[in-house]
């Protein structure tokens, strides 16, 4: 969450944009951050998807706009996709939103069985008005994948394409067990969509600065973590770049669990020295654009596409085959983009006249089969994913005038993102809950170096912007002192009962 003046009077982030999980988590109201600056933008329309392009397979038709009011978005996948799918999004909407409200609830635990049981078991029995599978057990619904689900409740491919890729922001395709939970989150957007702090993604992180400092921390820029302070098998603190010890009883560590691991050496324990969880092979690449203009998409008001995501996916067969490449070590043949202009609705982002368009292309694989180098490609891809965009908002890519690109190696290089995967370790069922990021270190703690902690996109809940790892976290601490602040007090009721009268 940073955002810097990546060009003269332009605002532009480094990492996350849109902010999604964190808005129902309650970070962000149990912080009061809204009392320390923050102020979100909601993203409503928090959706759009264009119409067909002229040419490609199936009729043309009406874009589809996924807005916070449900009646307003069931018109339009009505007038897009027909009656049958909009009176089963709203049902869909029925039923997945309480087991959306148990995966934010789950996410907010240590994922422990009793935790996850204590999220989940209210659901009690699958609605009636979903549609029945097989058994008709909600184990079923949540172990499945998102196309199994999308293709039980909908018809149209279009809007299947639409919420798939929406779903496939986590990383997995949804073709992959355990993808329902990803595509159905899109029930809560109709209670609170996603959000923009003004000022940018970094908004967020000031905030946090300013309520650290009013509680009297302290924040140090500029100088990074060298390596722990390590004594008798207990961590005693840290040793900065800059060669200054910074003593700690506790330290969490919220960078990747394999910088962790480094940090450590030759102290690390073996539940650490020995992680190994899946990176995989990069994740995506990232435009940053300075536009003279909106995308403009055929049939719709800028003014209403430009507020959310804007899902340029018309059939799931692209996401499909973009991920084939991305698993071949190939780049996507057809480049699939989402894009977002927050500067549409935040004027203090980029001077009149100018716009800031973030596009995200997925599954662009960090090392490539053929041994491409990325420093050399990077002009390139970033004019395919560009001509993607043009596709289906012609005139984009004319309107664009700087062009800053994230590539896998680059992302890797600027935010230590290892190997360009924007969430630290793969968010397949395999590496999820109590299995991220390996067994023995999803408790937050690291067995065998006491007093240290993990935090971050490589624990649960995973990637994305959330603070729920943190939270747990900070948790996990306070419930280790508190048995050491009850012997301190002991210890000083019994000195006391000693004293003379």
């Amino acid at each position: 969450m940073s955002t810097v003046e990546r060009w003269p009077g332009v605002r532009v982030d480094r990492g996350s944009s849109a902010h999604v999980i964190v808005r129902h988590s309650g970070v962000v109201e149990e912080l009061d951050l809204a009392a320390h600056g923050l102020r979100y933008l909601d993203c409503d329309p928090w959706g759009f998807a264009p119409a067909p392009v002229p040419g490609d397979p199936g009729p043309d038709g009406r874009p589809l706009v996924f807005s916070v009011d449900l009646d307003a978005t069931c018109a339009s996948i009505a007038a897009a996709c027909g009656e049958d799918d909009a009176a089963a999004y709203r049902r869909f909407v029925a039923v997945w939103g309480p087991r959306s409200r148990a995966v934010v609830d789950s996410f907010g635990r240590r994922p422990t069985p009793l935790g996850l049981a204590r999220a989940f078991w209210p659901l009690g029995a699958p609605s009636g008005d979903a549609p029945r599978t097989p058994g008709g057990d909600l184990a079923v619904d949540f172990l499945g994948s998102g196309d199994a689900l999308l293709d039980r409740w909908f018809a149209s491919e279009r809007l299947k394409a639409a919420l798939a890729w929406f779903g496939a922001q986590s990383g997995p395709p949804v073709s992959e067990p355990g993808t329902a939970a990803m595509v159905a989150w899109v029930a809560l957007l109709h209670d609170t969509p996603p959000g923009h702090p003004v000022g940018g993604s970094g908004g967020l992180t000031q905030a946090l600065r300013a309520r650290l400092e009013s509680d009297g921390g302290h924040v140090t820029l500029g100088d990074g973590a060298a390596r722990l302070l390590v004594e008798d098998g207990r961590v005693r603190g840290v040793e900065t770049t800059s060669g200054r010890r910074v003593h700690a009883p506790v330290v969490v560590a919220a960078c990747h669990v394999l910088a962790t691991r480094d940090l450590a050496g030759d102290d690390a324990p073996p539940a650490l020295a020995d992680a190994a969880p899946p990176v995989g092979n990069g994740f995506g690449l990232v435009l940053r654009c300075l536009t003279d203009a909106l995308p403009g998409y055929p049939g719709v008001d800028p003014a209403v596409s430009s507020q959310g995501l804007q899902l340029l996916c018309t059939d799931r067969a692209q996401l499909a085959a973009a991920h084939g490449d991305w698993l071949g070590g190939r780049l996507p043949r057809e480049p699939v983009p989402l894009a977002m202009s927050f500067s549409a609705s935040d004027d203090t982002l980029a001077p009149p006249g100018q716009h800031v368009v973030t596009v995200w292309g997925q599954w662009y694989p960090y090392a490539l089969a053929d041994g491409g180098d990325w420093d050399a490609l990077a002009e390139v891809e970033a004019q395919r994913l560009v001509a993607a965009v043009d596709r289906h908002a012609p005139g984009f890519a004319g309107s664009v005038r700087e062009l800053y690109v994230q590539t896998p190696l680059l992302l890797e290089r600027e935010l230590s993102l290892l190997r360009g995967n924007v969430m630290h370790v793969e968010m397949g069922l395999a590496s999820m809950f109590s299995l991220r990021p390996t067994p023995a270190l999803a408790g937050y703690r690291v067995p065998g170096l006491a007093g240290l902690y993990l935090a971050g996109a490589s624990t649960h809940p995973g990637g994305g912007v959330s603070g729920n790892s943190g939270r747990t976290a900070a948790r996990a601490v306070l419930a280790d002192r508190r048995p050491l602040a009850r012997a301190r007090a002991a210890a000083g009721r019994a000195v006391r009962a000693a004293r003379p009268r």
